[in-house]
């Protein structure tokens, strides 16, 4: 059953996407997966980006490993002002456990706690001249199952950069802090990545990721992939990355983007 929410998903944007009208210009979309970074863009007033997907990571050793499968990790973008949009994730995902190549315990299975929040843009930017806007979110313990439920409402803020080097790339980052819900210690984090069109329709990218815990050691982590914009509404895309310090062993992700326009 879990399967079949991407695949309705998939369905449902193919006929959205047949019927709206095509004809008025307005661009490619620009979304906010599948890398960390968040794009200082921002879904046109009046505009309902969705962008969703599944992704699997590994972490741990030989002795033990933490295996998460994200089923349907949705986020919804709305253009509610020329310079803000409004935002609501919710995730489904389910965590697995191994002891020396044995699976142990039973299996996490729900959803997160529901991520709400805003971005405002702050600089349209021009050249080397930045991008920028500042995002911020909660995230609610309430909404999240059972097995996921934080005790404590966790919250997170960053500024989006983005700078164009010529037509064909760019280079875009995020600094910012968050309390998470299951850990109250601030952690500052940071993004970088660099984006790259192969072609008009196939892009790469590039990214390095991270925080700095006030009171833990620094996690590294790397991610590289690519999109495929099949019309200016809907964009596929790849992901596949590691960690650098020790934690994050694989990440593999894989989803879409589709825009619906304002009648």
């Amino acid at each position: 059953m879990k399967k079949h929410v991407l695949f309705t998903l998939i369905l449902l944007t193919s006929m959205i996407l047949c019927a709206q009208n095509e004809s008025t210009d307005i661009g490619p979309l620009v979304t906010d997966r599948p890398d960390a970074t968040e794009s200082p863009s921002l879904v046109r007033k009046g505009f309902l980006q969705i962008e969703t997907g599944g992704f699997y990571t590994e972490s741990g050793d030989d002795d033990f490993k933490v295996k998460e499968t994200t089923y349907n990790t949705t986020l919804l973008r709305y253009g509610l002002l020329d310079n803000m949009e409004l935002r609501i994730g919710l995730d489904y995902r389910s965590t697995a456990f191994e002891a020396d190549g044995n699976e142990i315990g039973e299996d996490l299975n729900g959803t997160s706690p529901l991520l709400l929040g805003a971005k405002i843009g702050i600089a349209d930017g021009d050249g080397w001249s930045p991008k920028i806007a500042l995002l911020g979110h909660l995230t609610m313990p309430f909404s999240a199952s059972s097995d996921y439920k934080p005790e404590q409402t966790g919250m997170d803020f960053r500024f989006s950069f983005d700078h164009t080097i010529n037509d064909k790339s760019g280079i875009a980052y995020n600094i910012g802090a968050r309390l998470g819900p299951d850990n109250p210690e601030l952690a500052y984090l940071y993004t970088l990545a660099y984006g790259y069109d192969l072609t008009k329709t196939i892009g790469f990218y590039v990214e390095l990721y991270g925080d700095f815990p006030e009171d833990s050691s620094a996690n590294h982590l790397w991610d590289a992939g690519f999109t495929y914009l099949a019309t200016d509404d809907l964009q596929f895309d790849l992901t596949f990355g590691s960690g650098i310090t020790e934690g994050q062993n694989l990440l593999l992700s894989a989803g879409l983007s589709y825009r619906i326009r304002k009648n």
